[in-house]
């Protein structure tokens, strides 16, 4: 089998996260995003020949069919358009459709954008529960809270994780954040102060969870061509991968099922296909930093063993110890994370664009030192859909 296509990417936007953007629209906050991605690109809005338009649940916009509201925001008039919408792995799945728009010959440079308002849109989870079947599961009732808290109690009943354990996870990452100048939550924390916090749904507390956060991102993809005819600058995909899991959350629970939901199974499906891509053999060899999509301190664990980072339910004493820190064996969420930024339309579109910035070396104050090949996920629906990329130097 002959290789794929070489696509670089090679510009990256993304605004500085908030609780709010009261001084922003909807259309303004992409734009925002777009315009910072061009200049990083150095290009003009008329070079890009298509958009892939990366945008959550219309429920959450509060328009139908959402999209059209973004089309002038993205320059897209005339141009082919394409919406996303794989839920948390929604920005994952527009860097990839982009990237498949390239290694298929339709276009030699494409833009990836969106942005959301999760702060803003009323009660997050009401709109999340409508993913679930109405007559079993929906009325638990469930939300992403709920149903990845249960996966919680399911991992610590396999491997003993406590909720201090949780609790570490959330001191990395903040620690981390604080060092991101667009990172939601950037004030660091103790293991005292997130136990203390108030339970959500046991033994998700407060501090477990990720913010509602407003902003926009935006990423510029091209041809290897386009790229070196240009001389332009460019970090490498060089491995992508998807993997889906049942509907049913029933369907993973339990002894004897394939899919147990304490962990990621479907995930680590995809990490397995973008490694085979890529050439990744040893991933706790050979990645340097690592941008896991884990919404929820207890999910962190579990997406470290998926990504093959550590064996199943042994991540939990080389976090503690700090192999995953900043300054660690392989960074994991040196932005933060989704943990401290949460804007779910582009949130794993920022996963991807933080790993493209740490290898090109321009991730400034949590820049991992001498990172080459870095990883990238998201994952969506009721811990549904996966993807998974990586990104090299």
């Amino acid at each position: 089998m002959t290789s794929p296509p070489r696509v670089g990417i090679i510009g990256i936007g993304q605004s500085a996260f908030k609780p709010r953007r009261d001084d922003a629209s909807y259309p303004d906050l992409v734009r925002e995003a777009v315009n910072l991605a061009l200049a990083d690109a150095s290009l003009e809005l008329d070079e890009i020949e298509a958009i892939v338009y990366s945008l959550s649940p219309d429920a959450m916009v509060g328009i139908g069919n959402a999209e059209r509201l973004g089309v002038d925001a993205v320059g897209a008039r005339n141009k082919r358009f394409l919406r996303i919408n794989t839920g948390g792995a929604t920005g994952i799945s527009s860097v990839a459709a982009a990237y498949y728009h390239i290694a298929a010959g339709a276009c030699d440079v494409i833009m990836t954008a969106g942005a959301d308002k999760v702060g803003e849109c009323g009660d997050s989870q009401t709109v999340l529960n409508k993913i679930w079947d109405p007559i079993y599961e929906r009325s638990l009732p469930l939300g992403t809270i709920t149903m990845l808290a249960m996966s919680g109690i399911r991992y610590a009943h396999k491997y003993g994780m406590t909720e201090e354990d949780m609790a570490a996870v959330v001191v990395k990452n903040r620690r981390h954040a604080s060092l991101n100048p667009n990172a939601h939550l950037r004030k660091q924390t103790t293991i005292e102060e997130v136990m203390a916090s108030r339970y959500i749904s046991w033994p998700v507390k407060l501090f477990d969870c990720c913010p509602q956060s407003s902003g926009g991102g935006a990423m510029v993809l091209a041809s290897e061509k386009y790229i070196k005819d240009r001389n332009l600058d460019a970090v490498w995909i060089t491995g992508l991968g998807h993997c889906s899991e049942s509907y049913y959350l029933g369907d993973r629970m339990g002894e004897g099922f394939t899919a147990d939901h304490a962990d990621a199974h479907a995930l680590a499906g995809a990490f397995k296909r973008a490694y085979k891509m890529a050439g990744i053999t040893d991933p706790r060899k050979q990645v340097d930093v690592a941008e896991l999509y884990a919404p929820f301190s207890n999910t962190e664990f579990h997406s470290i063993e998926a990504a093959g980072l550590a064996e199943l339910g042994k991540s939990v004493r080389p976090l503690r110890e700090g192999a995953y820190n900043i300054e660690g064996e392989v960074a994991v969420n040196p932005s933060g994370g989704t943990l401290c930024t949460n804007a779910i339309a582009v949130t794993a579109m920022i996963r991807v664009a933080e790993v493209a910035l740490q290898v090109r070396g321009k991730a400034g104050g949590h820049q991992v030192k001498g990172a080459k090949i870095g990883i990238a996920s998201g994952n969506g629906g009721d811990h549904q859909f996966f993807g998974t990329m990586v990104v090299e130097a």
